[in-house]
């Protein structure tokens, strides 16, 4: 169904189970409603409409919700930049074509005239399921094989995260601390450039600070975090565990090897905290990221090879789950169902018939 949000021409998709809201401008998935619903609450990050019309740092463009960035993730180089080339790439500000639109799917795709690169990006919906589908893939328009890096920015925003009560799990198995430099808009909570245990990070004063849930005083902080490269698939999980909602992504580790825990803590109103999967640890320069080669012996770029195409697929949940859900300790896909355990013994099952093309290399082109 073709709307509009936050005045972009958006597409929604629904099932009868849950909404999602597409921006035609980026792709940006804005919005995740649960049918029936009363309050429609989504649990993704809305700066504009939190700001209600006051000055916000992210600025007013379409780059919110879980956006894209592809190809590039941070700040530009000095002569990337004097060349036109935005922060976290051009895709989520370039507009996209719908190439099919029904009332559970969606096909966009975009021209990259800057990176010369083809974006394509498919959403859809199974009547029944409380699960979004998501894939993509990026062709190389030039005649040589180049470094690309690419970004699934899910970020999550106020009401929906509150100070001491969203909690987010995920299989890390190493994890380091930025290092930080000058000018942070926000103080830190967290020491530089340490490698510690996920959750558990060493704080500035000393103390083993526990990065599940967002602290009582306003910080900045960001890691990266390693996945389990034993297990194919991945995931990460945003719980509240008074509201009974979880939010929860599963995606490949091959494709996917990091997860960016990016906290931007300032007033309660406008809490974000985005959980990045990533092809690098940290939302750095080109040149940064490819002179760095690999991090916990794990490489910082994907390969995009000369007139190819390279393709991601992951899928999304968004539920209600059973009273007492305080910790996510698995998620697996079995047999056409997520299982979601809780780590004191509870488990949610979700059907999500198409769960097993993530396990499948068909069509993959890597």
């Amino acid at each position: 169904m073709d709307a509009t949000c936050d005045d972009f021409p958006a597409v929604v998709l629904s099932n009868g189970v849950i909404e999602a809201t597409i921006l035609l401008v980026g792709g940006s998935l804005v919005r995740l409603a649960l049918a029936g619903d009363e309050n429609a609450l989504s649990p993704l990050w809305n700066p504009r409409r939190i700001a209600a019309g006051r000055p916000h740092p992210f600025g007013n463009g379409p780059g919110f919700g879980h956006f894209v960035c592809v190809d590039g993730f941070g700040m530009p180089s000095p002569e990337e930049r004097r060349a036109g080339l935005p922060m976290h790439g051009e895709a989520h500000r370039q507009r996209f074509e719908a190439i099919e639109n029904s009332p559970c799917r969606l096909k966009l795709a975009a021209e990259l005239p800057l990176v010369q690169e083809f974006f394509t990006r498919t959403f859809y919906l199974v009547d029944g399921e409380n699960v979004l589908y998501v894939s993509s893939e990026l062709h190389n328009c030039m005649a040589f094989d180049r470094p690309v890096h690419w970004a699934e920015h899910a970020t999550i925003g106020w009401p929906f995260l509150e100070r001491c009560a969203t909690v987010v799990d995920m299989p890390a198995v190493r994890a380091r601390t930025r290092a930080w430099g000058p000018g942070a808009d926000l103080p830190h909570r967290l020491a530089s450039s340490r490698e510690f245990a996920w959750p558990i990070a060493p704080g500035v004063d000393g103390r083993a600070i526990d990065l599940r849930a967002a602290g009582r005083e306003p910080s900045g902080d960001h890691t990266a975090c390693l996945m389990d490269a034993a297990r194919p698939l991945a995931y990460v999980t945003f719980l509240h565990p008074e509201r009974q909602l979880l939010l929860g992504y599963v995606f490949r580790s091959d494709e996917f090897p990091w997860v960016q825990n990016w906290e931007y803590y300032p007033g309660d109103d406008q809490l974000a905290r985005g959980l990045e999967f990533s092809t690098m640890p940290f939302d750095v320069p080109r040149r940064e990221a490819v002179d760095m080669h690999a991090l916990f012996e794990t490489p910082t770029y994907r390969w995009l090879p000369a007139k190819d195409t390279i393709g991601s697929r992951f899928l999304l949940f968004w539920t209600r789950t059973p009273a007492g859900f305080a910790r996510i300790g698995d998620v697996r896909l079995e047999g056409g169902a997520i299982v979601v355990c809780e780590a004191d013994g509870g488990t949610l099952e979700l059907s999500a018939s198409l769960g097993w093309e993530l396990s499948s290399d068909k069509d993959r082109r890597v």
